[in-house]
């Protein structure tokens, strides 16, 4: 079978570079035992790597030319080739609700949606590694006080230790992206739970982002109705702040004092 064609509605750079592919299929290995699921193999530049390693792997490839390439190229694969969209997959069913590692070459135009839902499935995804592109590397990595610190990092780091392992020049990929790419690995960190309402942690991260050069005593002012919240919440010394300043446990405080605001507890 010929090669496969890359289609841009599928935001398709396949990796050239055997040595990069080889390097990035080995950043598993710091997530020893664990099966390994890889998303979007395309041709399997990476899979050929990962296939040889001894644990359980299955990919998933929405892409159907790219499904029956791999069918014809990695028989031992067979059944662990799914045809399927990864963003709609149930993933406790990938492994029998097993934990795995996640893994792959990622589509730069969903690899935040793609992030959004490993957090989401944090329990069952102890690690991932893959490459994306280097400026949403660079949000997840990224610590306060600095220009790409935001809603990524915080929701990342909140859960997740971020390594940025090394960056992936334009001229290995065909075709070659407009922007340079990154591999990264996050190892899921000991915390189970945050100190508060995770889902307003979410709110109030997204909301105060959503407005990163004001106070924010501005930019909570969204999450409150008519009459909230009492005088003295927009005093207190913390709402001199921006965003990009706070780190984790402060924002978990932070979402703490919204949340006796919304309350009216205090």
């Amino acid at each position: 079978m010929k090669q496969v064609r890359p289609k841009k509605n599928l935001g398709q750079h396949f990796l050239t570079d055997l040595s990069i592919a080889r390097a990035i299929a080995d950043t598993v290995d710091a997530c020893p035992e664990l099966p390994v699921l890889e998303v979007g193999p395309g041709m399997g530049v990476m899979t050929q790597y990962l296939v040889e390693k001894p644990r359980e792997l299955k990919v998933v490839e929405i892409d159907r030319e790219s499904v029956q390439y791999l069918h014809e190229h990695f028989p031992r694969l067979r059944e662990n080739i799914l045809g399927e969209d990864f963003l709609r997959m149930d993933l406790t069913k990938v492994f029998d609700g097993r934990p795995f590692v996640l893994t792959g070459n990622y589509p730069y135009d969903i690899s935040s949606q793609i992030f959004f839902k490993m957090l989401d499935n944090r329990d069952l995804i102890p690690c991932c590694t893959g490459m994306i592109q280097r400026e949403v590397a660079q949000r997840m990595a990224s610590q306060p006080g600095t220009k790409a610190y935001g809603i990524l990092s915080v929701l990342m780091q909140a859960w997740y230790d971020v390594e940025y392992l090394f960056t992936v020049d334009e001229h290995v990929f065909n075709p070659p992206p407009k922007v340079k790419s990154a591999v990264i690995r996050l190892t899921r960190n000991r915390v189970e739970r945050l100190g508060c309402d995770e889902v307003l942690f979410k709110r109030v991260v997204k909301a105060v982002f959503g407005q990163r050069r004001k106070m924010l005593r501005v930019s909570l002012r969204q999450l409150f109705t008519a009459g909230q919240p009492l005088a003295g919440f927009y005093e207190q010394p913390v709402m001199t702040r921006r965003p990009e300043q706070l780190s984790i446990p402060e924002f978990v405080e932070l979402t703490n004092m919204v949340e006796g605001e919304l309350k009216g507890d205090s």
